[in-house]
């Protein structure tokens, strides 16, 4: 049998597909990047993997795991391409998901829209049946009513049913009972029930993300199936593995269980990345930054650690609103979307003023310097008319840019209509989505409670370095690194993220008066819930468990998150986790209140395997110079100057350690390009990380 030494990181994004192969006994990667097929995204993955045959043939058969992230998941709930849902509930929470918190995102706005429920009011069922909230049943489940009502949803076309009761955290046994009725009633049925999705209080956000779940589970468990059946097709016998939203990964089997919680697995991958690089330089304030041609991501990582949510949205209909999606409440790497790509579309808004995004070309049409049908004028487009990216130099040359198509497309929709230059219009599309991302990321920094003069940015994505300069001169931080094959950022961090999964149930308590050897009791029962779950990855030894509560002031509405220290919770006193949570919460507001009691209201475990993460080869010491680096001149716009320039182009492959770089200066690789003004200089280290610093 031959030595399984391969490792393949596949990230589908809106714009691009991106691998990376690691060979983890020589420490060497082999990186392919080629436009997302969103037909049918299995397509480009067999493109990627035929093209990375090229460069380490046979691979296929010495492969031990792929680590695939996709966006699968959450475009099917942004383009309502779900399955036909239905939904039983309790009697009298049918609307539950319209009436949802009754909170009005806009306060002022008359006419704000709302998203519409996965699952229309026709398909919402009602059952007989009350369990208290503290898990008692006042009123018993009648069989015959849940057949009639299973029967009736079948007779409806329904192809996944969620199941959703009210207080099934504390007790799940209704629960249980209609989903063993549905599967025997319906076998074919994709069934989704809360108690095994969401064991969680508040019964909103309970029932979307079970809805949620149940509304993408059929496409994702079809989607997963062809994928493995296309990759054993072509050589692969190693395991699957899906990136997950909280950072860790799990298996195929289980994410078609619980596809909500791989709703964000591409952009989490480079904020774990980043936190990997953080851990190898001892850099603990980390601001990553990930641009592809899509969307923008951003995560603040702060003493080495970016921070997980409980809950985030989906699906909003004023993207940038709170409280304008779908709530979905599993836990999320706290990542903030800036809304802008290489692929964002930039036009004249009703007050005639120059807009650029949220609408996104993707990769069909794409920019109209893809030359593939799109006449739009994008980011990427301006960045092309500015002279940051070579039209020869795409992707290696592989894929030639339109220079003309994209003056076209600025010419005819920003620039005449604004009565400005091409170039002006160019730059204005340059210049206000940087000015866009940086305010969205000084905010975000700042609810942190960080400061942005003092934070490392790291920049991924195909858009990433080109961009980074000038949100770091617009955000004020000091220091940019680049990292080696940054445009495939997320593919490469797959590598660094363990096979994890979290769970969680609620039980709503005082601390006074709870039972802590109950407790230890429900702690223990979900660390055996997480470990059969990771056994289905194989390997099972070292499981580090993880335990934190969620805990609140008696009349809050709102739980602080607390660690607790990994022991039995019966050897705990009192007054030690209080004290754990007064210490908490004054670091977190200011102050805490000693004479107001507290209360648990859930209780979380994060299970994990031991980490295997990728090893970057030092750069081999070269006797050239840097003028042996240097690829040629080309006048690029200066965002000092507000003119064009000479900048000096260098081959980022030919860059050697120690090489200092003055600006202005473009770095060229094949998946991305480093921009930097005449106000920067750049070294590489012995990684190949390039460093910019402001002079």
């Amino acid at each position: 049998m031959k030595n399984r030494s391969y490792r393949l990181g596949c990230d589908i994004g809106g714009t691009f597909t991106d691998f990376v192969l690691a060979d983890d006994e020589t420490g060497t990667f082999s990186i392919y990047k080629c436009l997302t097929t969103p037909a049918d995204p299995s397509d480009a993955v067999e493109t990627g993997i035929k093209a990375l045959e090229s460069q380490a043939p046979g691979f296929m058969a010495e492969l031990a795991e792929i680590i695939h992230g996709t966006t699968l998941v959450i475009n099917a709930i942004i383009e309502r391409k779900g399955a036909r849902t239905g939904l039983i509930t309790t009697k009298g929470f049918r609307d539950v998901l319209e009436l949802g918190r009754e909170i009005r995102y806009d306060a002022y706005d008359i006419f704000s829209e709302y998203p519409e429920p996965l699952v229309p009011r026709a398909l919402r069922t009602e059952v007989f049946e009350r369990i208290t909230s503290d898990g008692r049943v006042i009123q018993s489940l009648d069989q015959n009513e849940v057949k009639f009502v299973i029967r009736s949803l079948m007779d409806a076309g329904i192809e996944s049913l969620a199941i959703c009761l009210i207080n099934s955290y504390e007790n799940p046994e209704h629960e249980a009972k209609i989903k063993t009725l549905a599967e025997e009633l319906a076998p074919g049925l994709s069934v989704s029930a809360s108690y095994e999705v969401l064991p969680q209080i508040r019964e909103y956000e309970r029932t979307s993300t079970t809805v949620t779940n149940a509304y993408v589970k059929p496409i994702t468990v079809k989607y997963l199936h062809k994928l493995s059946t296309r990759l054993q097709s072509l050589g692969f016998n190693g395991k699957l593995f899906i990136m997950l939203s909280s950072g860790g990964i799990t298996t195929a089997s289980t994410a078609g269980e619980f596809p909500v919680r791989i709703i964000e697995s591409g952009p989490t991958a480079a904020v774990i990345a980043s936190q990997h690089y953080g851990r190898m330089f001892g850099i603990k304030d980390i601001f990553c930054f990930d641009m592809g041609g899509t969307t923008a991501k951003s995560c603040l990582i702060q003493k080495g650690e970016a921070g997980l949510v409980s809950t985030f949205e989906v699906g909003r209909v004023q993207r940038f609103k709170k409280g304008s999606g779908l709530p979905i409440q599993v836990p999320v790497v706290d990542l903030m979307e800036i809304g802008a790509g290489g692929g964002s579309i930039a036009r004249i808004s009703k007050m005639g003023l120059l807009q650029v995004g949220p609408e996104s070309a993707g990769a069909a049409p794409g920019p109209a310097c893809y030359a593939l049908g799109g006449e739009d004028p994008t980011v990427t487009d301006a960045d092309l008319t500015l002279g940051y990216l070579d039209p020869n130099y795409f992707l290696g040359g592989a894929m030639p840019l339109d220079l003309n198509a994209a003056h076209r497309a600025i010419d005819g929709k920003v620039a005449k209509p604004l009565n400005a230059t091409l170039i002006e219009a160019a730059f204005g599309i340059h210049d206000l989505i940087n000015e866009t991302m940086a305010a969205a990321a000084k905010t975000h920094i700042a609810e942190k409670g960080g400061n942005p003069n003092n934070v490392t940015l790291t920049a991924f994505g195909g858009a990433g370095p080109v961009h980074a300069y000038g949100l770091a001169r617009k955000i004020g931080a000091p220091r940019i690194i680049v990292p080696p094959l940054a445009g495939v950022g997320s593919a490469l961090g797959f590598f660094t993220a363990p096979v994890a999964f979290d769970l969680v149930r609620s039980h709503r308590v005082g601390l006074d008066e709870a039972d802590f050897q109950g407790i230890e009791k429900l702690f223990t029962d979900l660390e055996e819930e997480a470990s059969a779950i990771l056994k289905q990855s194989g390997d099972v030894d070292g499981i580090k468990f993880t335990r934190s509560t969620d805990m609140r002031f008696l009349g809050q509405g709102a739980e602080t998150n607390l660690q607790i220290p990994n022991k039995a919770f019966n050897d705990w006193r009192k007054n030690e986790i209080r004290h754990f949570f007064d210490e908490s919460y004054k670091r977190l507001y200011g102050r805490t209140y000693p004479d107001t009691q507290v209360e648990f209201i859930s209780f979380r475990v994060r299970a994990s395997l031991p980490q295997h993460p990728f090893q970057i080869p030092r750069i081999a010491p070269t006797e050239g110079t840097l003028q042996d680096c240097v690829k040629g001149n080309r006048t690029a716009f200066s965002l000092i100057q507000k003119q064009f320039i000479t900048f000096t182009v260098f081959d980022r492959s030919k860059l050697f350690p120690g090489a200092g770089i003055k600006g202005p200066a473009i770095i060229e690789e094949r998946e991305s390009t480093i921009v930097l003004g005449e106000d920067a200089n750049a070294e590489v280290d012995d990684y190949g990380f390039v460093w910019i610093t402001f002079v």
